[in-house]
C-alpha cells in the first residue's frame, strides 16, 4: 500500500472503532437506563426519592458529549484539518519574513554608508 492509501486506511479504522464505540455506549445506556428505572420502580434499594431519573440524565449527557466528539469534532478536526492549519500558519509566518526581508532591504538601499 502507498503511503496515502495506508493513511486512508488508518482514518477509516479509526472511525469505524469509534462509531463502535458509540453505538454500544447507546446500547449500554438503553440497558442501563431501563434497569435502573425498574430498580428505582421496586424500590429495591428501600429508596422513595426517584433517583434513576437524575443517573440516567446524567448518562444521557455524558453520552451526548460522545456523540458530538464523534460526529461533529472529530469528523471536522481531523488529519486533514490539523495539515491545513499547520501549511496555512507556515504559509502566513514565511509571507511575514519575506516582508521583514524586504523591509531591511529597502532599508540598506535607502541608507548606503
Amino acid at each position: 500500500m502507498e503511503k496515502e492509501q495506508h493513511e486512508q486506511y488508518e482514518y477509516a479504522r479509526k472511525r469505524l472503532k469509534q462509531k463502535k464505540g458509540l453505538y454500544f455506549h447507546f446500547v449500554l445506556l438503553i440497558l442501563g437506563s431501563i434497569f435502573m428505572f425498574l430498580a428505582n420502580h421496586f424500590a429495591i434499594f428501600g429508596l422513595t426519592v426517584n433517583w434513576a431519573i437524575w443517573v440516567i440524565t446524567f448518562w444521557f449527557f455524558l453520552f451526548v458529549l460522545h456523540f458530538i466528539k464523534v460526529y461533529i469534532t472529530d469528523r471536522f478536526m481531523n488529519k486533514n484539518w490539523e495539515r491545513d492549519q499547520i501549511d496555512r500558519l507556515v504559509a502566513k509566518q514565511e509571507q511575514k519574513i519575506a516582508q521583514l526581508q524586504n523591509q531591511i532591504e529597502e532599508g540598506s538601499s535607502k541608507n548606503p554608508q
